[in-house]
């Protein structure tokens, strides 16, 4: 079972303009009544009940000062208005600008809108006292950024015509806008704090920059792309929202362009730092005086996105603001052909030293950045010291991926990790980067699917320059996980001493909360802050105290521990704590091990049989002992949202029914489908066999890869009465190069993915399925196209099915009448073809003659 984090916040956007719809009957009495007439806008709603929940504001979430003394509370936007959703963008390369301030439209990788904070309180961890920050009206903040010492914050605010910088004073609370400061966020990286915390270092907009290039009234001539013979695959995932023609990529010029600037925190003046170019990351060295800059250069691709484009890498030494200097790192040449799942030739993932002046590390393929290849290492560390003008020294070699390195406080020492794609499997080592003779030292050896045995992530702290080390008491470290065990999600906070390898558990979530970790609260492991909510209690910030030692059970906090509230937030929807949730566990008729999260509807007696909604994820796993887990926690604070709604309306709901795929991975979906269904059947048998699903009144929802899921399970199982399918893909074919896991093409697995597509089965769809997508879905394996074709096949063949177009909506739905408009239709829908279906009649066995 895989449930969301409780700290995750679903963002979404548009709607029905275009509704179609084949083979839907009147809907009944009481399912008229569910829902309310469409509104003027053209959008339905559904019923007030509903609403009420929808609209009401969600808890707010913490971001924790770098010194721990001070926490802002930010409040999201759960929707905006259809309105923003519908501003015109550009697409470029892989990132979607709106033109008329310069904003990005969407979250990186294209899935959804980016968010507004709707409000900034300030709250001082000694006494809890809280100070609500007064934004500008009709403000868009971005999540806040704190400067290393806790002193002040920053924050870029959307406005209508631009991307503003904004300052806030920790002590007080008082926010002030840096004149002249219009940010240009669309390749990121466009505000962090310089090592003196005193400065920012941002993107802005060029000035005099003229309008945008226009559109040619007339073609120059056609789009042209030409291939070599050269072979190599590019993922299907890079082909998102990229350039089609010259016109295009004047825009992408046009738009990319960034001033580098300084802006002082204190004065607000801004010092313009080198020329205006396409700079995509910054990063700036310890010392304050070096700042490594990657720009884009030409040629561009048709193929790809922007960070596949050519690119320079190089540093800048700004102690002569008026001459800077620059040393050259690489120049890294179009990587339009990376294997699928693969990396790029030449230096990658470049990062600065914590504890040193200015010394840069990098890391360079030894495969070819082929999974396929077999060789002695994949990756090689390289290590390159100022003044630049040397040799970059190799420190070692990683035998499979490289995907990181966290520095210590101690120089030199660091945990180095690598990951194998090919097992599903992650190692993590203690070297010293210094010491050439110093073998590093295996520290976890794991696969990464394994939750139970997690040892979860380093806790880091800030130093004051900004870098970020583990954080170290001696010669030990912290770790804080989830925890995940056959009960569930119980996060915790580990101390583990690096030269015994031994650990002690110092604190672990009770088995009736949720209770997280979020930081140490003063210089020493005595006292922390946690993020802690319940089935009824909202999220909360605390303050916990590590006393006595305990005499504790394996895997228990060896330390007693007491706790205070900082924070006092209420309640924002009571009525849904009448819903009551329990974590089931089953079995697959393989002895697999499986669980789900089973949700009755408020008022549920026990024994009653209801009309029930399936809603699941299937996921890929290599080892099938690890794909028994059960992950994500019943003690989470209950929130609802899309199909969970629908509890409000009558439905159970087994929620994030674990949907395991277990193979070989580099054969992942060899038996995705046997496998599928078995699932499926596990799930509805168990929640059958408990007494709370009607076996004739079972629905089935999915989003992305569940929706695909759904509508195979219409194809090739009798479990469900209706599904409702939301952005999915169903014809693979239109995927060749990959999907989810799956890393061969179409053309090495046709049988694959002709077996995974549903649309190839249309003509055996005659269980009724709502297909929901968004119009501008950017998600280069869920197209509009896909939606729409598989209801143009199920309608071709006689089935009955409905499409529903969401106008402007990205992969995941942002804007309130949007969501509206799908519980709406959910609701319509498994009212007419679930709730109130007739019962199934049994098939007759033919009489002897």
């Amino acid at each position: 079972m895989t449930i969301k984090s409780p700290l995750t916040c679903l963002w979404a956007t548009l709607l029905a303009a275009g509704v179609m719809s084949a083979a839907l009957a009147a809907p009944t009495a009481a399912s008229a009544s569910s829902a309310t007439a469409s509104s003027a806008s053209g959008y339905s709603q559904p019923p007030k009940n509903i609403l009420d929940v929808m609209r009401a504001p969600s808890p707010p979430m913490p971001v924790l000062s770098p010194t721990h003394d001070r926490m802002l509370l930010v409040s999201w936007q759960d929707y905006p208005s259809i309105s923003r959703v519908a501003a015109p963008f550009l697409r470029l390369a892989g990132v979607r600008v709106e033109p008329k301030n310069h904003s990005k439209h969407d979250t990186p990788g294209g899935y959804g809108i980016a968010p507004c904070a709707s409000s900034f309180d300030l709250v001082r961890i000694a006494d809890g006292a809280q100070t609500h920050i007064a934004l500008p009206a009709d403000a868009c903040p971005n999540r806040p950024l704190w400067s290393a010492d806790g002193k002040r914050f920053a924050f870029e605010n959307v406005t209508a015509d631009s991307v503003d910088l904004w300052i806030g004073d920790a002590s007080t609370g008082a926010i002030r806008r840096v004149p002249g400061a219009h940010l240009n966020p669309m390749l990121e990286d466009e505000i962090q704090w310089m090592p003196d915390q005193k400065t920012l270092l941002v993107k802005l907009l060029p000035s005099r920059m003229g309008p945008p290039p226009p559109k040619p009234a007339i073609p120059a001539g056609p789009s042209i792309q030409e291939s070599d013979g050269g072979k190599g695959q590019s993922s299907t995932y890079e082909n998102r929202d990229t350039l089609g023609n010259q016109h295009d990529e004047d825009l992408f010029d046009y738009y990319a362009a960034s001033q580098l600037a300084l802006v002082d925190a204190n004065s607000m003046a801004i010092t313009p730092v080198g020329a205006a170019g396409r700079y995509e990351s910054l990063a700036a060295a310890p010392d304050g005086r070096h700042l490594l800059v990657t720009s884009i250069r030409k040629p561009y691709s048709y193929v790809t996105t922007f960070d596949r484009f050519p690119h320079e890498v190089e540093i800048w030494d700004l102690s002569k603001r008026q001459n800077i200097a620059v040393h050259h790192i690489a120049s890294l040449p179009l990587a339009d052909r990376v294997p699928i799942g693969g990396v790029a030739l030449g230096p990658r993932d470049f990062a600065w030293r914590a504890t040193e002046p200015a010394t840069l590390v990098w890391v360079e393929a030894l495969d070819g950045g082929d999974w396929k290849v077999e060789v002695p290492a994949r990756d090689k560390l390289m290590l390159l010291r100022a003044p630049f003008n040397s040799a970059a020294v190799e420190i070692t070699r990683t035998e499979q991926r490289y995907t990181g390195i966290s520095w210590t406080e101690q120089a030199g020492l660091a945990l180095l990790h690598e990951y194998n794609r090919n097992r599903h499997w992650r190692r993590s080592f203690l070297i010293n980067v210094d010491d050439a003779q110093q073998k590093p030292r295996l520290l976890w050896d794991l696969s990464t699917d394994e939750k139970y045995a997690n040892p979860g992530a380093a806790v880091k702290r800030q130093l004051p320059n900004g870098a970020w080390v583990l954080r170290q008491d001696g010669n030990a470290i912290f770790l804080s996980g989830v925890g995940a065990s056959p009960d569930g999600d119980r996060p915790f906070l580990d101390k583990l001493d690096l030269t015994t390898l031994k650990s002690e558990r110092l604190f672990r979530s009770d088995k009736t909360s949720y209770e997280q970790f979020l930081g140490f609260a003063g210089p020493d492991a005595h006292t922390f802050l946690t993020w802690r909510q319940s089935v009824i209690d909202p999220p909360n910030a605390f303050l916990r105290t590590v006393g006595a030692p305990l005499d504790a059970a394996t895997g228990e906090a060896a330390f007693a521990s007491a706790s205070a509230a900082i924070t006092h937030l209420p309640d924002p929807t009571p009525v849904v704590r009448e819903i009551k949730k329990r974590l089931v566990k089953y079995k697959r008729d393989d002895g697999l091990d499986l669980s789900f999260t089973l949700y009755t509807p408020p008022g549920y007696r026990e024994g009653q049989k209801v009309p029930t909604i399936l809603y699941a994820y299937p996921l890929d796993y290599a080892d099938a002992a690890k794909a028994g887990q059960t992950t994500g926690s019943q003690e989470t604070f209950t929130r609802l949202r899309q199909y969970r709604l629908l509890l409000l309306a009558g439905y159970a709901i087994i929620d994030n029914a674990a949907f395991p795929i277990v193979g070989d991975p580099k054969k992942a979906y060899d038996s995705y489908m046997e496998q599928l269904v078995a699932d499926a059947k596990a799930a509805v048998n168990e929640a059958v066999r408990l007494g709370v699903a009607d076996p004739d009144r079972i629905g089935v929802t999915g989003h992305s890869h569940g929706a695909l899921m759904t509508a195979n399970l219409l194809v090739h199982s009798d479990l469900f009465r209706a599904g409702i399918a939301t952005s999915g893909s169903y014809n693979k074919t239109l995927t060749p190069f990959g999907f989810q896991n799956e890393q061969r093409s179409v053309w090495e697995a046709p049988d694959v993915y002709l077996k995974v597509s549903p649309f190839f089965f249309a003509d055996k769809v005659k269980t009724p399925l709502l297909i929901v997508h968004g119009a501008d879905d950017a998600n280069p394996g869920t197209t509009p196209l896909q939606a729409s074709k598989l209801y143009e096949a199920i309608r071709g063949n006689g089935g009955t099915t409905r499409l529903v177009m969401l106008p402007h909506e990205p992969h995941w739905y942002s804007a309130m009448e949007s969501n509206e408009q799908l519980v709406y239709e959910m609701l319509r829908w498994f009212d007419n073809y679930v709730k109130n279906a007739p019962p199934r009649v049994p098939a007759v066995a033919a009489l002897p003659r």
